[in-house]
């Protein structure tokens, strides 16, 4: 079956003209034309494959482009980039592959299109295109892909032990894929999987992670997490989130799942936010459950404390898996620290001051907090979901009411340690700090308003008790 009609990109001509001159084959491979198939939104990225020099290719493509984009050359692995009118277009030669037991990175020769047809991960993603003249749109399918994608199912070229042992991070590709596309993968491969897992161990953090997040990114993130949690990689992966799989009865009192819940609010939390740090806010919200879990006969079972832990316990797991240590983690850790407040909040009457204080500790990212809370409902009691829900809704009316008011969102203090010590004469010192807490405290707890003017009169009145101001 014939495809010319996908080729409508300048740049497959273009392509086409420069293998001719430098007689080489080239084809268009794995995810353009999985998504055209597919009917899915370009992404942008286009991969060629030369049986030849895909370096070569790249230099001659650049060379008939009015613009000659730069080229960008990756020797150690005979792969080349350019871009064209915002689209990354890699050329890679053909090539097969062999792999040591304890790497991910191939000893690679060249090689056939079908060997780089049999080195590819998924038989959807060994679908090519012909660029040639005598061939151009033609549909090259060794392994069936086609019926694959129509069939929404996802198995390897060759032998899924070999595929995934090989490549381990092809068991993650497999599952992203398998949420991302609503696809089921093959019992063959998901056995393989699961028989591979360990094989994970010698995947860098940083990829492993960057799976997740397109995990994390789908519209039921909950999808490819079922899958981690069954085949064992989530145990490798996030030991924290397994924990939290086990049901406890004592005396008969039990405790809801909080492994299921967690994965219901991800859910919940993906109709209402893209954001892929406050999806993982979600996820890592209870982690600290397991360690804080107790029994208490009067009680029952209790996690005191689960929010404080959960939100230490967040820069460990961000350390571990080589994610970034800077505002993103401390985002979610404040999130996952502080997930509790608004709950706790609407459950009972909803004071100016209980606001201000959560207002004050959340900051700018107060809305990301009331959205998590939210997502954290989970009950099935249409009474109880509503109840939840319309409670939140008059903290939110509060939220904004109290920040009008009383503006302590991203708080300043409205009179600096700069003019108290001006004031009284004084050095850097420790009453510097405590009148400064002492005007902050009256302002979240309403005794003054947060403006100079009160500010000032305070200090004035606390120094005198302090005995700072001489008669």
């Amino acid at each position: 079956m014939n495809y010319s009609k996908a080729l409508n990109n300048p740049i497959f001509k273009i392509i086409a003209q420069a293998s001719q001159e430098i007689n080489v084959e080239s084809y268009v491979i794995g995810g353009f034309v999985r998504d055209f198939l597919l009917k899915r939104d370009f992404k942008k990225d286009i991969d060629i494959v030369a049986i030849g020099s895909g370096i070569d290719l790249a230099l001659k493509v650049s060379a008939l482009l009015p613009n000659k984009p730069k080229v960008q050359v990756f020797k150690n692995y005979g792969t080349a980039m350019l871009r064209y009118k915002e689209i990354d277009v890699e050329f890679v030669g053909a090539r097969k592959e062999s792999y040591s037991e304890n790497s991910r990175n191939p000893i690679v020769e060249n090689g056939t299109l079908e060997d780089d047809q049999n080195r590819r991960d998924f038989t959807i993603n060994a679908l090519a295109f012909s660029l040639n003249e005598n061939s151009y749109g033609n549909l090259l399918d060794p392994f069936n892909g086609k019926n694959d994608l129509e069939n929404k199912i996802l198995k390897t070229p060759l032998n899924p032990d070999i595929t995934y042992s090989d490549d381990p991070l092809r068991m993650m590709r497999a599952i992203r894929f398998a949420t991302q596309l609503n696809f089921i993968i093959e019992k063959e491969s998901l056995d393989a999987i699961t028989r591979n897992a360990n094989r994970l161990k010698i995947i860098s953090g940083e990829r492993v992670v960057e799976e997740l997040n397109k995990i994390l990114e789908t519209p039921r993130p909950s999808v490819g997490f079922l899958l981690l949690y069954k085949t064992g990689l989530l145990e490798i992966i996030l030991p924290e989130l397994t924990a939290l799989n086990s049901v406890e009865e004592i005396e008969g009192h039990t405790h809801k799942n909080n492994f299921y819940h967690t994965l219901e609010v991800v859910d919940n939390i993906s109709l209402n936010t893209e954001d892929v740090w406050l999806r993982w806010a979600a996820l890592l919200h209870d982690i600290g459950k397991a360690p804080t879990k107790k029994f208490n006969k009067k009680q029952g079972w209790t996690f005191h404390g689960h929010e404080f832990l959960g939100g230490k316990m967040v820069k460990r797991i961000f350390t571990r898996l080589h994610m970034p240590l800077n505002n993103k983690m401390k985002f979610v850790a404040k999130m996952v620290m502080l997930s509790s407040r608004p709950i706790v909040l609407s459950e009972d009457i909803v004071t100016d001051s209980a606001v201000r204080r959560l207002v004050f500790d959340a900051g700018e990212d107060v809305d990301d907090l009331m959205t998590l809370c939210e997502a954290d409902i989970t009950t099935k009691n249409p009474t109880k979901f509503k109840k939840y829900h319309s409670n939140f809704d008059v903290v939110r009316a509060k939220i904004i009411e109290v920040e009008e008011r009383d503006k302590v969102r991203n708080f300043q203090p409205p009179i600096s340690g700069e003019e108290i010590m001006e004031l009284f004469s004084l050095k850097p010192s420790r009453e510097i700090g405590v009148l400064k807490e002492a005007v902050k405290e009256a302002i979240l707890e309403g005794e003054i308003p947060n403006d100079y003017q009160a500010a000032f009169e305070f200090v004035l009145k606390r120094a005198e008790k302090m005995g700072l101001i001489k008669n």
